[in-house]
């Protein structure tokens, strides 16, 4: 095969599933790994692609980059409302406090409970998205923690929100996620976002992410959590062997949706 054909053939894996690894296109092109790495050189320099350890993942993959709420809300919506509807289901009955973290898996969340439940349950949040769906039954109870808010996500940053949230107790938060690394664990772009996830992880009886497949195996700037640190995945399919390996290890119960 040309080396032509070769790197067609790396795009579309690529474009397929967001990474490559060099032992799979090894195996798959029946060439050395050396080969394989000059491949993933030549376009890296053509700036299709980017190289990580052990492979490639897509140009656009940077650990600083983020997408605006209004476009996320767009991608993988599909994926996200089923997450968010079977996260709803590990709602305890009875009156419970909730943590519910930035992001737009977790605003459908919040449109589930505000859709469904009655004046049984505390939703503690920072995202001013979250707050306006909760705020709309009035039968719920809605303590909004303040913050210097953030364009990108709409929700509250910095030391008063991290000081906030760190003295409380919920007994369930649910957390989103830019990525969900099996060595790295979990992670976003900005380090302020970072503290206030880290926080929220720190301050409830039990922490449930909700994450989409894009997030597996991906990580970005800031860690805010191990996998240790987690109780439960929600997610639409089940993760890889690696990532499935750690989160197992880590005993992070996974629900797929």
């Amino acid at each position: 095969m040309f080396a032509e054909e070769r790197h067609r053939l790396i795009s579309e894996s690529l474009a397929a599933h967001g990474k490559v690894s060099v032992a799979e296109l090894s195996e798959r092109f029946d060439i050395t790994r050396e080969t394989v790495r000059r491949d993933l050189a030549q376009l890296e320099a053509a700036g299709l692609l980017r190289r990580v350890h052990g492979g490639a993942v897509g140009a656009d993959s940077a650990s600083t980059r983020e997408e605006s709420h209004s476009a996320r809300t767009t991608i993988h919506a599909q994926s996200k409302r089923a997450i968010a509807e079977a996260a709803y289901a590990l709602l305890p009955t009875e009156m419970t406090s909730v943590m519910i973290d930035a992001g737009t898996t977790t605003e459908i969340l919040a449109e589930e409970l505000a859709r469904h439940r009655s004046g049984d349950c505390l939703v503690i949040t920072h995202a001013l998205p979250i707050a306006a769906r909760i705020s709309g039954n009035p039968q719920l109870s809605l303590d909004v923690i303040g913050g210097r808010i953030r364009g990108l996500t709409n929700a509250a940053t910095g030391a008063d929100t991290v000081l906030a949230y760190s003295r409380l107790r919920a007994d369930i938060a649910f957390l989103g996620t830019n990525a969900l690394h099996p060595e790295f664990g979990l992670s976003t772009p900005d380090p302020l976002e970072a503290s206030v996830k880290a926080a929220i992880a720190r301050s409830a009886q039990r922490v449930v992410v909700l994450a989409d497949a894009s997030k597996h195996g991906s990580l970005t700037l800031v860690q805010f959590a191990t996998l240790e640190q987690i109780d439960t995945l929600v997610t639409e399919k089940f993760p890889d062997p690696e990532l499935a390996a750690a989160l197992d290890a880590a005993e992070v119960e996974v629900v797929v949706a």
